[in-house]
């Protein structure tokens, strides 16, 4: 009886891990664009390994910390472009913004 309740409890306990790393794994795209400065503002996106690079009509607009808070692994400015490092949800947030254009 007690192995029995010790397994449910490292159970519980491995579930309530998995959720929290899953939940902050997803990045919020609606947020993501919105700190690029809105879809109106995205010219052109395109993904080199785990880099989401954005060509924006106003860099200035982009709020760079922001984006960073929300889970980017980091952020560089060239010209009118950001080079931003997601990883894996790369990918999804290019096929995101396609879809919204």
């Amino acid at each position: 009886m007690e192995y029995i309740i010790i397994l449910l409890v490292l159970l519980v306990i491995l579930l309530a891990v998995l959720k929290a790393n899953k939940k902050d794994a997803e990045l919020d795209f609606n947020k993501l664009v919105e700190y690029l400065g809105g879809k109106d503002n995205i010219i052109q996106s395109e993904i080199k390994m785990s880099r989401f690079i954005v060509t924006l009509k106003d860099v200035s607009k982009a709020d760079k910390e922001a984006i960073q808070k929300l889970g980017a692994k980091g952020v560089v400015e060239i010209n009118n472009q950001l080079k931003i490092i997601l990883g894996q949800d790369s990918k999804q947030l290019k096929k995101y913004i396609d879809e919204m254009k």
